[in-house]
């Protein structure tokens, strides 16, 4: 062999050592330029997390108000029908009351008017002849105006013989008499009504001294 032959070689050989040496140095200084790549990307996945972290707590804070405001909506409403419930149910027993009241006026009022023709009825057959058809007739027909009163809630106070009340009795004169206590019903003079529990007519009567 030569020895331009051997030069060229060991150029060759010079060359191929210089090649491997900067691919190593290439691969070296690439490896931190990868984990600088890496930690870069890492930072910036952590920023996007806490980034999401702080969205989802504004988010959550946002939605809390947003619920807490709904319940105190709902609560307004809730409060709000409660009332007008209890507002509609005192409003009904009031009218229910009321109507009740004014059913029981009228129906006194009526009662009233009746009271004189039953005083009439008991006046007539008073002095009525026994066995007189006619007077049977109108017997009849007296007993079953009082079932109809009766039915109705109408009945008659009970007073001769009892004990003086102002609530039930209207006292027109004083008698003496021996056999009855002070303060007891002698005698009735007019038939006292009450209607269910309330006084249509207070009874006319005589009170014992």
């Amino acid at each position: 062999m030569s020895l331009e032959n051997e030069e060229v070689i060991k150029d060759a050989e010079v060359d191929q050592a210089t090649d491997s040496q900067a691919a190593e140095q290439t691969v070296a200084t690439d490896e931190p330029m990868e984990s600088a790549a890496e930690q870069n990307s890492e930072t910036a996945d952590d920023a996007e997390k806490a980034s999401g972290k702080k969205d989802k707590k504004e988010k959550k804070s946002k939605d809390d108000k947003k619920v807490k405001a709904l319940q105190e909506k709902i609560d307004e409403l809730t409060d709000k029908t409660v009332r007008q419930l209890a507002e509609f149910e005192n409003f009904r027993n009031r009218t229910e009351k009321e109507k009740e009241a004014m059913f029981e006026t009228g129906a006194k009022s009526v009662i009233e008017k009746i009271l004189p023709v039953v005083d009439n009825f008991e006046r007539g057959l008073a002095t009525a002849p026994e066995g007189d058809p006619f007077a049977e007739g109108m017997q009849m027909i007296y007993k079953q105006l009082l079932t109809e009163l009766e039915n109705l809630g109408v009945k008659p106070i009970d007073a001769k013989g009892k004990e003086f009340d102002p609530n039930l009795h209207n006292a027109v004169m004083q008698v003496a008499n021996e056999e009855l206590e002070s303060g007891t019903v002698a005698e009735e003079l007019q038939k006292g009504y009450m209607y269910r529990d309330s006084v249509v007519r207070h009874s006319m009567v005589s009170v014992v001294s």
